[in-house]
């Protein structure tokens, strides 16, 4: 493993014109028109993988109806569990190639990125081959109201098998952010939304002579659409001479490199567990929400929907922050982490503040398009209330935290997040449903968001700044 306190030796000069083009403060622009090349990308391709998902969600709650919806909307945190896995790994290794990026050495990125890619389909895999037998005993434990379990179990365990391209195509992504690409992963979602997009319905009605599959058509159409997205990445990173270009040093490098993995593991397991924590905490709150039947459970699986696509804005910020603070740490700029956080606050305020805005206007139409019945739709449209405000909060929050975890900080904010969702999200939902109902499970949300800002304020403030920060690879 690198020692994070030693010098780094000195890059040759071969390397060091082999990278130029993804060190993202080279350009010599203004922090947020660098902010914004490398956003704007980022909060598209969001938007279009979840428009996949979206389109999923209006053609089931269209075309099957509500009970299918729900049975869809149950399987989101047991994905979302395996997806905060690969979360965390690509966490760490962007960090750790967008210092290599910065300090312009292009064979640590294919060593970080190889080690990566092997791990993350290792654990898609796993997932795919023993997956579906939980999948059973995984729903129950949700307590999945009995008039739609079939079909959630259906769809559940196509899910399963799809989750080695999905894994793989979100790590990519993450990696390819490290290098300052964000724009070869918007493409490929627009394929892979494309895909999908025609596929459901296709698989719903039994277009073309393809069979008809009811709930499970979301699920078949996003495990091809992935893969599809995958086959263009790989075509497209080798014909652009990406640094992530499948070529023959990459493949060199695809395997569980445990040195390597070790660092990447220290950088990004910390983020692991908090995603973790946090599905873990969405599976107790659908736990609640399932006791209000199948009606609440379709509300739950709008409102995120809606949620989803406020929320794109502040965490794509946060994601840039991370990738400019790792890279400002590898050429040696920490002077710029101040400034990288200022700048993404005032894009925080502007951009999810307009969001938000929005959202208080536009909720029923856009609630609308996931629900018929009128009585569950004045249930979706409270809920929205009741917490759209508070994701600008979520943003300060994640952004202060992403611009401490560049520098390879990650336990402490870690330990904050996981107390606030231990300490104040579940016991809150608990104790303010029984106030006042489901609108209780909601109300937990602005109150963790706030708190948990507060944490990382103070940990900036009081701890981050006092250290000395040095690139780890």
């Amino acid at each position: 493993m690198t020692d994070p306190t030693a010098t780094p030796a000195p890059v040759p000069q071969s390397e060091r014109r082999a990278a130029p083009r993804s060190n993202l403060l080279a350009s010599g622009q203004p922090l947020w028109k660098i902010y914004l090349a490398f956003l704007g990308p980022m909060v598209l391709s969001n938007i279009l993988q979840a428009l996949s998902g979206t389109f999923n969600g209006v053609f089931i709650g269209q075309m099957l109806g509500t009970q299918a919806l729900a049975a869809v909307s149950g399987m989101f945190p047991i994905v979302f569990f395996f997806i905060s896995l690969i979360i965390g790994v690509g966490a760490g290794s962007s960090i750790l190639i967008g210092q290599a990026i910065g300090a312009r050495d292009p064979h640590k990125v294919k060593v970080v990125a190889g080690a990566a890619l092997a791990l993350g389909l290792s654990i898609g895999l796993v997932v795919a081959l023993f997956g579906g037998f939980f999948t059973d005993v995984m729903l129950r434990l949700l307590r999945t109201p009995p008039d739609i379990m079939e079909e959630a179990h259906r769809y559940a365990q196509i899910m399963m098998l799809a989750m080695p391209g999905l894994l793989t195509f979100i790590l990519l992504t993450q990696l390819l952010r490290g290098v300052g690409d964000t724009v070869t992963s918007m493409n490929a979602l627009i394929l892979s939304g494309l895909t999908s997009a025609f596929l459901t319905p296709a698989l719903i009605r039994g277009w073309l002579g393809l069979p008809q599959l009811g709930v499970a058509s979301a699920a078949v159409a996003s495990m091809v659409s992935f893969v599809v997205a995958l086959g263009f990445m790989v075509w497209k990173l080798r014909r652009i001479a990406s640094p992530l270009a499948p070529d023959a040093e990459l493949l060199r490098a695809l395997r569980v490199h445990v040195p390597t993995l070790k660092l990447v593991l220290r950088l990004g397991l910390p983020t692991a567990v908090q995603m973790i924590t946090i599905s873990l905490a969405e599976v107790v709150l659908l736990g609640l929400v399932n006791g209000y039947g199948a009606d609440a459970v379709a509300a739950y699986g709008a409102v995120n929907q809606i949620v989803n696509y406020v929320q794109f804005p502040a965490l794509s910020i946060g994601i840039s922050a991370s990738i400019l603070g790792a890279q400002a740490i590898g050429a040696g700029q920490t002077a710029r982490l101040p400034e990288i956080l200022r700048t993404g606050y005032a894009l925080n305020l502007a951009i999810t503040g307009a969001l938000i805005a929005l959202g208080y206007v536009f909720a029923r139409p856009l609630l609308g398009l996931f629900i018929t019945r009128p009585e569950v739709l004045d249930v979706a449209q409270t809920l929205l209330h009741v917490m759209l405000w508070s994701l600008l909060v979520f943003g300060f929050g994640v952004i202060t935290s992403s611009v401490m975890r560049s520098s390879g900080m990650v336990i402490a904010p870690t330990a904050v997040g996981i107390a606030c969702i231990i300490a104040v999200e579940l016991p809150a939902a608990w104790l303010m449903s029984g106030w006042w109902g489901l609108k209780g499970v909601w109300l937990a949300y602005p109150v963790t968001f706030c708190t948990m800002w507060l944490g990382y304020g103070l940990l900036y403030h009081y701890v981050w700044r006092q250290r000395d920060i040095r690139r780890l690879v």
